[in-house]
């Protein structure tokens, strides 16, 4: 398992979470080569890290089906 400092990580909603305040998911992409990935609702819990070539996967698979 690998650890990443993100500490110094800029996170940012995502545009498609609900404005109400639920189903938030926040992202940090301000860190080289990683996305990590939180619960805005619970910061604290940690965040999942991906390589960024994956987020990217996931994203463009996300975007074909909508």
């Amino acid at each position: 398992m690998r650890v990443t400092d993100l500490t110094d990580a800029t996170w940012r909603k995502s545009s498609y979470s609900n404005p109400d305040g639920g189903a938030c998911v926040e992202v940090a992409d301000n860190i080289p080569a990683l996305v990590p990935v939180r619960d805005s609702k619970a910061p604290s819990r940690g965040a999942l890290v991906f390589d960024a070539s994956a987020w990217t996967a996931f994203v463009d698979g996300v975007k074909r089906q909508l």
